[in-house]
């Protein structure tokens, strides 16, 4: 075994499988960029006050689980745990929220949580995400949401449902919270719920246990609560989202892990997954730009599970992605050969084919196992006898079979088969 391993609940991704790794990923992302989002590349470590400060003090993810150190100079940074307090941190100090709105940007990346590691949920998670800032417009939510929901059919999946709800505005949200306070306070619960039923008591509506969630069945619901105008906001995203086509289930018990969302809030869940279903979510964040020192503009984002959306591919018996490394192998036989195979290579490399080559002077045979186990369908095989001949052997490796082509029309021959 080797002397070092990776740190617990940190994958790594190798071939053949970080093939679908990228794939998801880049699938994901694909859609996002096809609505004129930009991409944007952030700090993997902030000042932890913008987490502190933008993801909520009540939540699990401030209080338990992020990686906080102080650097060299004592300053206290923490690993990002999340995407959207970053962006927002990104947006207002350079001026993008100055510009044209909605500001649209894209990013992934890792994502760094203290939690127990389980299928894949990880400490370092890795996450697609968008944000749509600047703008508050339900025609911007539902395309928010549908992009996240063509990302994942673009991998194929199909086995996932869109649960949606609204946390309510400013304007109903304090009745509201007074009213669960309310009804919470008369409950039989532990010291720690009941400190968070003061701090943020929506967040005892998502404790998982058994008898909590038995205890606040009746509790009063945000949906049965909105101000006209959150409740307006809502219907007509659940509009666009129908003219969309984009299938929804209300979910009015809905809770976030982070304190900023408000009214429209969904998630993306796959029942393949067990417990942790969750593959996505996101939600609007009124008041996050204003609560980060910048003006008081709305936003909308999500964060999609890359290992969460490769979970739920394989619960469905999909893959994504392909798994092998190059499309064309060469196998020279002498120096001359592996001079000209390498040249051969460039040249077809420059014209966006994958091509490798048997490095190390090892004969016919291990090198054309070689060539099987890189999944190339081609093999160009050249010796001394070629060389004279001004020739090279173009092996079909699915039907074995194998042609001498002159040097100078092996390009042409390799592209035109692979087309």
């Amino acid at each position: 075994m080797s002397e070092f391993q990776a740190p617990k609940g940190v994958p790594d991704y190798l071939p053949p499988d970080s093939a679908e790794f990228v794939a998801v990923r880049d699938g994901l992302l694909r859609t996002a960029r096809l609505a004129g989002y930009g991409d944007v590349e952030l700090p993997i470590f902030e000042d932890t006050g913008l987490f502190a400060r933008g993801v909520g003090e009540s939540t699990d993810v401030v209080s338990k689980e992020m990686y906080t150190f102080a650097d060299r100079g004592e300053r206290s940074v923490t690993l990002r745990p999340e995407g959207t307090a970053g962006v927002m941190r990104a947006v207002i100090e350079h001026g993008l929220d100055r510009g044209a709105l909605p500001v649209k940007l894209c990013y992934a990346g890792p994502f760094f949580r203290y939690e127990r590691p389980q299928a894949g949920r990880y400490r370092q998670l890795q996450q697609v995400g968008v944000e749509a800032i600047g703008v508050d417009d339900p025609a911007l939510d539902a395309e928010v949401i549908a992009i996240a929901d063509a990302g994942f059919r673009s991998l194929g999946l199909d086995g996932f449902r869109l649960e949606i709800t609204s946390l309510g505005d400013d304007t109903c949200r304090p009745q509201y919270r007074e009213l669960l306070q309310s009804f919470l306070s008369r409950l039989d619960l532990d010291a720690e719920t009941q400190t968070r039923v003061q701090l943020n008591p929506l967040r005892v509506l998502d404790d998982k246990r058994p008898h909590v969630r038995e205890l606040t069945a009746d509790a009063p619901v945000m949906l049965d609560h909105l101000s006209d105008v959150a409740k307006q906001h809502f219907e007509t995203v659940l509009a666009h989202l129908d003219a969309l086509r984009v299938p929804y289930v209300i979910n009015p018990r809905m809770v976030r892990g982070l304190d900023y969302y408000t009214k429209t809030t969904f998630e993306f869940v796959h029942d393949g997954l067990g417990a942790q279903s969750g593959i996505g979510g996101g939600g609007r964040y009124d008041g996050l730009m204003r609560q980060l020192g910048g003006q008081d503009l709305s936003g909308i984002g999500f964060g999609l599970g890359v290992d969460r959306t490769m979970l739920a591919l394989r619960a469905e018996g999909k893959t994504a992605g392909d798994p092998t490394r190059c499309d064309v192998f060469g196998v020279p036989l002498g120096e001359q050969a592996k001079m000209l195979l390498a040249t051969l290579a460039a040249g077809l490399r420059a014209a966006g084919v994958r091509v490798d080559l048997a490095y190390g002077d090892r004969g016919m045979k291990g090198a054309m196992k070689a060539a099987d186990r890189s999944g190339a369908r081609i093999a160009l095989v050249a010796g001394d006898r070629d060389i004279d001949a001004g020739t090279v052997g173009v092996k079909d490796l699915t039907t074995g079979t194998q042609v001498d082509v002159p040097v100078d029309a092996v390009i042409t021959e390799v592209i035109t088969r692979l087309a």
